[in-house]
């Protein structure tokens, strides 16, 4: 059986982690350094490992918070860990909660935050590689993610920045 060649370290996400570079090929997620998922638009954030034609990411999205409209040329599939999703996919409302898996089509709008009512979420990310993690809101604008009605974003901030620590990660 042939061996595969070494694999370069460079990755398309910033702060991702290349799969098979240095012949490492398992990955403790929840350890990776915290990459900004959605910047401009969410306060989707986790580790992510890159592979040539597929990128995973442990993300994680405090409850009440989520990501504004936004498309991206990625097909995605997100796998809910813990807690649940809600919002909508190309404006079919949306409700996933644990071990439920959310298709998004290819430059289809989507829009999910975690439920307000319950608690935070994690969910695997798992895109193609026709470009990195992050995408882009449908009105043209990054400034900032969507907060939901009682959730300041101040206090998000922190809760993230606690939660993050010494990590590196851009903090909204």
């Amino acid at each position: 059986m042939a061996v595969a060649k070494k694999k370069s370290t460079k990755t398309i996400t910033p702060g991702a982690v290349k799969g098979g570079a240095n012949d490492k090929y398992q990955f403790k997620m929840a350890a990776l350094k915290v990459v900004d998922a959605g910047t401009g638009y969410s306060t989707s954030h986790g580790g992510l490992v890159e592979g040539d034609r597929i990128q995973v990411g442990y993300i994680h999205k405090p409850r009440g918070t989520g990501a504004r409209l936004h498309w991206h040329n990625n097909e995605q599939l997100n796998y809910v860990v813990r807690g649940t999703l809600i919002g909508s996919v190309n404006g079919v409302k949306v409700r996933a909660p644990a071990g439920s898996l959310v298709y998004i089509p290819a430059k289809a709008p989507h829009s999910l935050v975690a439920d307000p009512k319950g608690e935070d979420v994690i969910f695997l990310a798992i895109k193609d590689m026709s470009q990195g993690i992050v995408g882009m809101a449908v009105d043209g604008t990054m400034s900032g993610p969507l907060y939901l009605k009682g959730f300041d974003k101040t206090k998000g901030q922190a809760k993230i920045v606690k939660r993050l620590g010494k990590s590196g990660a851009r903090v909204r």
